[in-house]
């Protein structure tokens, strides 16, 4: 049987996805040597939205992409997978345009791998930054390493959240991400292995979860008021997992990353970090140590 040609993949049709596609969402990161993330897709479909083009050989899913809205003034877009043995046909740049139609006048933000930057600076996306991905075995410092930050105050604990932790945890993330992600941190106690927040005299003052993904366990989001605080809900993180660790940090926060790669974890890979419809990502950054999932293309 022959191939279908350029033209005909790209006139095949768009359709949204939903729960009953995370298998075929899964065979597709296999496809292309990702984790399958049948968890973190069921999240993402279901606090977004998912689009896909299934395959014209009947196997599962040529392309996939998904939204997710935080507030009404930023879409953040991630997952768009080409199927192997549908690369460089078209469908990439496809499906990207009707998301870009699809959400309307609203910003876009995405993660883009080396490969996948010429196509989203083609559809006039421009670099704002970039995140690190690291992982491995956190354990104690390595000897030569030396503290790269100064003790966390003493008056600064972490536990693991609590039900009525949810509003104290939307109002320290509204000014950081500059919208509304309660529909995204509603979900993160269900999603999440463990979910830890930092106080200090009562107030909230970061939080961050850990969730499964392939053979490690990832942390993101992390939202901190400083790196101390940072580093304190990883280690507590750290101690309730036996797997590795893997965590995608924005880059401007090198002493964080620092403290990471003298506990064990080592560079892995990075992406661009992207905006369509505005200079840069709303709210801190300062504050803003890693998002929730960085996975686009």
């Amino acid at each position: 049987m022959h191939s279908p040609s350029p033209r005909s993949l790209v006139d095949l049709p768009i359709r949204r996805l939903n729960r009953g596609d995370l298998v075929s969402c899964a065979d597709l990161c296999e496809d292309r040597g990702w984790p399958r993330d049948e968890h973190r897709w069921g999240l993402l479909l279901s606090a977004g939205t998912g689009y896909g083009i299934d395959a014209p050989d009947g196997k599962g899913l040529a392309a996939t992409c998904l939204t997710t809205p935080y507030g009404s003034d930023l879409t953040a877009v991630g997952m768009l997978l080409v199927a192997g043995r549908y690369g460089r046909q078209g469908l990439a740049r496809r499906l990207m345009r009707h998301v870009m139609d699809a959400v309307g006048d609203s910003p876009l933000a995405l993660y883009a791998t080396e490969q996948g930057r010429p196509l989203y600076e083609g559809l006039g996306f421009s670099p704002v930054g970039r995140a690190e991905r690291v992982g491995g075995r956190f354990g104690a410092p390595r000897p030569d390493g030396s503290p790269s930050t100064a003790p966390s105050r003493a008056s600064m604990t972490t536990r693991p959240a609590a039900a009525d932790d949810l509003q104290a945890m939307v109002r320290l993330d509204l000014p950081v991400f500059g919208a509304d992600r309660t529909h995204l941190l509603a979900r993160l106690p269900a999603f999440s292995d463990r979910l830890q927040v930092a106080e200090d005299h009562g107030e909230l003052v970061g939080y961050a979860a850990l969730w499964p993904s392939g053979h490690a366990a990832v942390v993101g989001p992390l939202v901190a008021r400083d790196t101390a605080t940072a580093q304190a809900l990883i280690s507590a993180l750290a101690g309730t997992t036996d797997r590795p660790l893997r965590a995608d940090v924005d880059g401007r926060h090198k002493e964080l990353l620092g403290w990471l790669t003298e506990h064990g974890l080592e560079p892995l890979s990075w992406t661009t970090v992207m905006t369509y419809g505005l200079s840069d990502l709303p709210g801190d950054g300062a504050r803003r140590f890693s998002p929730l999932t960085v996975a686009t293309g």
